[in-house]
Order: structure tokens, then C-alpha cells, then sequence
């Protein structure tokens, strides 16, 4: 029988409801941190986040240290709070991608998924490789490939929370060009989903190429394309006949941005980040053509500055700002249940 596992056991996949394909709740992104691009900007980015310097967050995200640390204690009662938010107002379950190398939290994913009511799903696998230890970098296909089928059929031992088991293999990080030890990763995943007929999540690098390479790479070693999520294509993928192109290799096309309004993308300076309401037509247009099967949706909130406790928009912003739009949109009540109900369920379910 077919279950989605979540941190709390295995559910029906009828029960996963509306989902949040990708998010964190507990993330250290500091590796990322930059500076202003002018020395002028550098006192609005100190340790607090204020009503005067929230606006700058907006536009440099990662100029903040403290944005970009989403695992203390203050960050995490106002994670809980949107949480709270989300499951009024029509969320039922998230999927957590923050995995090996940016301070996976498995046992603040077990509090706040009882305390909530929402169902949250762990994720095993290795972000890029930046991030990883130099031990952690060394390790082989088959080591990583043992670690990733170990997280998910045995589970991970939490101090006073017994064994908590991965629902998937994902977010598996990567840049542009593909380092080795991604590479690796991206091997070992494909081979472990192969086993295990479990869904998986790649983060690509920050080239419209990327997405190929990495499913190439990913179904050589075994993997299938109907259990793949591509993340982020809303930043990688701009061209839509080339998005078509892309979704016609069978993977979930995942557009996981939204909430971010500001066009200029501190991580990639060369290209303007779309708005809501792009997403939302590029949305429209591939359920034009055929795709409404693959389709999956989130904000991948991972700093400080997009919860509402510090000025932003919340887990909620789907639910309340971008479905409506779609209806506007002309989609269908069935095809906005199939991007974020009915997709998210077929990606997770497996037999384990």
C-alpha cells in the first residue's frame, strides 16, 4: 500500500491535502551571505530587522546575516505562528527541503507539525557542495546513496523524539557547472529512487541548462522522471518555449518563488527575477499545453525577512494571494486541486 511519510508516521496519500512542495522552517543559509552593492547601503543591514530597514531586506536579502539565519529561537516561534496561519486558511502540508549541509532540523519539524496540525515531510540528501564538510565531500555513491536509503526506511534518531523518518530525497543542491561531488549525489539519488520508487527534489544551478544536465544525469543512473521535481525554475528557466521544452522530459515543473516581488536577484545579478503575476501566466500557459499534471507551486521562504512576524508575506501567501488569481486566470477549480493537492501526493507516494 502507498503511503506519504511524514514526520509524525505514515499517512494515506488522500490525506496530504494542500501542499507546499518547497519550503524550510528551520534553515542556515549565513554561507550565502553578501554585502550591499555599495558601501552606502551597509547601515541598514545590522543584527535586528526594523520598519526601516526591511525594505532594503527586500531588495538585498542576503546583505542581512541575520536574515539569513533561520533557525533561532525567535525565528522559529514566528515560523510557528505562520504555520498556525497556513493551516487556517487552507494549508494542510509542507515539504521541507532543507537537508545535509544547511542545518536540518528534524526535531523542530516533530514539535511544530504536533503543535500545528500540519503535516510536514523531511527531506534526506546533500545541498551543494559549499556548504558540506570536507569529510562529507569524500564520500562515494554508494555511501551516499546508503545514508539517503537509511534516512528514509529506518529513519534518524531525535533526542526524545524516537526514530524520525525522510519522506524524501531532496533539496539534492547543486551550481553550474556540476561540482563532483554533486554529481555524485545526483547519481546516488537516481539509484536509490530506483529501489525505493520514492519522490525526489534537485535544485539546479543558475543556468537554463542545469535542469537538463541534472535530469540526464539523474534517469542514466536509474531514476524515473515521474517521480522528479525540478525546482526553482522560476529563476533558472526564462524562455518559455524553452520551459516547454524542459517539461516535455517528464518531470514536476516546480515554481517556487512566489512572494518575491523584487526583480533584481541578489544570487544572479545578470537576470531579472519575474513577479507573482508572471508565474502565475507562465502557470496558465502550461496548462494550455498539457502540463497541469506536472505542475507543483511554493515561496521556498529560507530567510527571516518573508515571514510576517518581520514584514513579510507567510506560508499563507499561496492560499490567499496567488489562488485567487489563478481562478481569475480561467484555471478550474479541479486543475488549481490537481497543482496543489492531487500533484504533490502522486510526486510523495511510494511503497516503502
Amino acid at each position: 500500500m502507498s503511503i506519504i511519510q511524514t514526520v509524525l508516521g505514515p499517512i494515506d496519500p488522500n490525506l496530504l491535502g494542500r501542499t507546499l512542495t518547497h519550503e524550510h522552517i528551520a534553515i542556515d543559509f549565513r554561507h550565502f551571505h553578501c554585502g550591499p552593492p555599495c558601501d552606502e547601503l551597509k547601515s541598514y543591514f545590522g543584527n535586528n530587522i526594523t520598519l526601516e530597514n526591511v525594505g532594503y531586506l527586500k531588495q538585498y536579502p542576503y546583505s542581512s546575516l541575520t536574515n539569513t539565519i533561520l533557525y533561532d529561537d525567535e525565528t522559529l516561534e514566528a515560523v510557528k505562528k505562520d504555520l498556525y496561519s497556513y493551516k487556517k486558511f487552507g494549508g494542510d502540508s509542507i515539504i521541507e527541503n532543507t537537508n545535509h549541509g544547511i542545518k536540518r532540523d528534524l526535531e523542530f519539524m516533530v514539535d511544530v507539525s504536533k503543535a500545528t496540525k500540519v503535516n510536514i515531510v523531511a527531506g534526506t540528501g546533500h545541498y551543494v557542495h559549499s556548504v558540506q564538510e570536507r569529510d562529507t565531500l569524500n564520500l562515494t555513491i554508494e555511501q551516499l546513496a546508503d545514508l539517503y536509503s537509511k534516512e528514509m526506511i529506518t529513519g534518524v534518531e531525535v533526542p526524545g523524539r524516537g526514530m524520525v523518518k525522510c519522506g524524501f530525497i531532496g533539496e539534492v543542491g547543486s551550481v553550474w557547472p556540476i561540482h563532483d561531488f554533486e554529481a555524485r549525489c545526483i547519481k546516488a539519488t537516481g539509484e536509490i529512487q530506483e529501489v525505493l520508487g520514492c519522490g525526489v527534489s534537485f535544485h539546479p544551478g543558475r543556468d537554463s541548462k542545469a535542469p537538463f544536465e541534472i535530469v540526464r544525469q539523474y534517469l542514466e543512473a536509474g531514476g524515473k522522471a515521474d517521480k522528479c521535481v525540478m525546482s526553482h525554475l522560476d529563476r533558472t528557466i526564462f524562455d518559455i518555449d524553452e520551459l516547454l521544452e524542459f517539461a516535455k522530459l517528464g518531470t514536476y515543473v516546480q515554481y517556487d518563488l512566489f512572494g518575491i516581488e523584487c526583480s533584481y536577484y541578489q544570487l544572479n545579478s545578470t537576470i531579472d527575477m519575474p513577479s507573482d503575476a508572471q508565474r502565475i501566466n507562465n502557470f496558465v500557459k502550461l496548462v494550455e499545453e498539457g502540463f497541469e499534471d506536472k505542475l507543483l507551486i511554493a515561496h521556498d521562504i529560507h530567510t527571516k525577512h518573508r515571514l510576517t512576524s518581520f514584514g513579510g508575506h507567510g506560508y499563507h501567501h499561496i492560499n490567499m494571494n496567488v489562488i485567487p488569481r489563478f481562478f481569475e486566470k480561467g484555471l478550474t477549480v479541479e486543475q488549481v486541486d490537481k497543482i496543489t493537492v492531487k500533484n504533490p501526493a502522486n510526486w510523495l507516494k511510494f511503497n516503502p
